[in-house]
């Protein structure tokens, strides 16, 4: 059985390091808001390269907090609207709705999967703020025009890097520093995973920062004295230890990603196959290996690798725009009509790729492939 993503393994990689990790927390003591917090939120700013990283519960909350203390610093206001790529998983949209801020779907490029800036212009209006961007699958979203159009009308720019720790852009920015702020998911399935749920947002904005720190910490800034209405949405110490462990590894596992990649790039050789374009390495960290499944075949291959004894998983199969939350919105009535994101939900299929599978492995899922009909 070659799994789609064998998180037991990936964890025993580092499991030595990890355990002594989680011992330490265990035995200190102190489970919140502590050292291994402090000591994570320092390296991991270092890595993205911002000057600040907040810690908290979720890649999701990360979003929210956001765009939550853009609307508390008066940046925004209920019922602007933000640029959001229509292919993407759904939390992105989620933050920007549970805000009360109206979601602009932009539809992507069929050849890079991620939004197509050609389209963005026509989508900013008066009551544009920003524009989310998504580094989907691992591959570097952002494009020089769209940071020109940022400027050009004065738009917040927020990454959503839930998917792509260790990308990098063409000028040598880490994804995750390149916005106004970012997001960022720590799921256990992510390239940087904990434990548990975990995520954070980075920024070089103290103003911004500070808020969302409040925010995330019940609105509180000083103990019991809250200027704000907040939740509780913080990054526990187990998991700042373990993701401190895994954070040393990053890099070297990305280049084993990169090895997987390469070989699906090579030898994958079935008509009915299309890979989005082969970016340069350093800008895609292949959190994912997306491929588009013709002649609506998709699921009869998920079904003959899964009977082969290889995992594979669709993302994400029903749009966001098409999801019954959103089927009453008012900027989604009548429902959109966006036929590429439709077309990729209908088609994309996720291969085996991660630190932990071997080559050879990935051999015999590429044969199987290519045998498919």
């Amino acid at each position: 059985m070659i799994p789609f993503l064998s998180l037991k393994d990936v964890t025993a990689l580092h499991g030595a390091e990890i355990n002594e990790a989680v011992s330490r927390v265990v035995n200190g003591g102190w489970y919140l808001q502590g050292k291994e917090n402090e000591k994570f939120e320092a390296n991991y700013a270092n890595f993205i390269g911002t000057k600040y990283c907040i810690g908290c519960a979720n890649g999701l909350d990360a979003l929210i907090w956001i765009f939550r203390a853009y609307i508390e610093m008066g940046v925004m206001q209920l019922g602007d609207e933000v640029i959001v790529p229509a292919n993407t998983y759904i939390a992105t949209i989620l933050a920007i709705t549970e805000n009360g801020l109206k979601p602009v779907l932009v539809e992507p490029k069929l050849n890079t999967l991620e939004i197509d800036d050609d389209l963005i212009e026509a989508a900013i209006t008066p009551k544009t703020k920003a524009i989310a961007i998504v580094h989907l699958y691992g591959r570097n979203a952002y494009t020089d025009k769209i940071g020109a159009l940022c400027k050009k009308y004065n738009l917040k720019l927020v990454e959503d890097n839930a998917q792509a720790h260790g990308c990098k852009h063409t000028d040598g920015r880490v994804t995750g520093s390149i916005g106004d702020a970012a997001g960022h998911s720590f799921y256990p399935g992510k390239n940087l995973g904990a434990l548990g749920d975990g995520g954070a947002v980075t920024t070089n904005d103290p103003e911004l920062a500070a808020a969302i720190r409040a925010l995330a910490n019940y609105g509180s800034q000083k103990k019991y004295v809250f200027k704000y209405t907040g939740r509780n949405s913080r990054l526990d110490e187990i998991q700042a230890a373990v993701l401190d462990v895994k954070l040393k590894y990053l890099v070297e596992d990305n280049a084993h990603r990169k090895e997987v990649a390469h070989y699906y790039y090579e030898h994958i050789n079935n008509p009915l196959i299309t890979m989005p374009d082969l970016l340069p390495d350093e800008q895609n960290a292949y959190h994912l290996f997306p491929i588009l499944v013709d002649d609506g075949k998709r699921d009869a291959l998920h079904d003959y690798l899964d009977q082969n004894g290889v995992g594979t998983v669709c993302h994400y199969p029903i749009a966001p725009h098409k999801q019954e939350c959103y089927a009453k919105e008012g900027w989604n009535v009548p429902q959109l009509s966006l036929p590429i994101t439709e077309k990729i939900a209908d088609e994309e299929l996720s291969l085996p790729i991660g630190p932990s599978i071997t080559i050879e492995e990935v051999g015999t899922v590429t044969d199987l492939i290519n045998s498919f009909k």
